[in-house]
């Protein structure tokens, strides 16, 4: 049985399998011991039965990992106090079987819990998978951040999406009316 647990500073030493993956965004090791201090409650990591963290191939047996890291962040007074997904990764040969879709339940608890108007993340406008996975879970695209990603090889940045998620302190659903238009990424907050 996979167990959920939380991310602990042994796991930045066991999880290369996943950060490796191309539609995995990768962050120093100081990234991930800023949220480990800071939010640890949203720092989530799923474990084999034997222990090892799946998707690592450590014994006979092939094993996968998740993680999901998010923040809270945000204005109570402006309405903006909010869960952040900052990163959600399930190993390539374990994905379509529900475990991203329940880390987000969890982030999503936890921004509940926090008080939280709604959950937000962003996403490549070209991981599709994933931007339909994100709307069959509740979210919707709330504005298209341009050239948020950074590119490499020579290739241009790409745009974002920032989508949203309210949840239930957010009666009127203020937070989820798309933006008419397309925002750089010096103008997020």
């Amino acid at each position: 049985m996979t167990t959920l647990r939380a991310f602990t500073c042994d796991d930045l030493f066991r999880f290369n399998n996943i950060n490796l993956d191309p539609l995995t965004e990768t962050y120093g090791i100081p990234f991930y011991l800023q949220y480990l201090a800071h939010w640890p409650e949203y720092f989530i990591v799923a474990e084999a039965p034997g222990g090892e963290l799946m998707g690592y191939s450590a014994t006979a047996l092939m094993l996968c990992m998740f993680t999901v890291m998010g923040k809270a962040e945000g204005s109570v007074a402006r309405e903006e106090w909010h869960g952040h997904v900052t990163a959600l990764s399930v190993a390539p040969e374990f994905r379509r079987l529900g475990l991203a879709a329940k880390l987000m339940e969890l982030l999503e608890e936890i921004s509940e819990k926090k008080g939280g108007f709604f959950v937000d993340l962003f996403v490549r406008v070209s991981n599709q998978v994933a931007v339909n996975m994100y709307k069959q879970l509740g979210y919707s695209v709330y504005r298209t951040v341009l050239e948020y990603y950074s590119a490499s090889s020579g290739e241009p940045d790409e745009d974002a999406y920032d989508m949203r998620k309210a949840l239930s302190r957010d009666t009127e659903k203020k937070s989820v009316i798309p933006l008419p238009h397309p925002v750089r990424p010096e103008d997020i907050e």
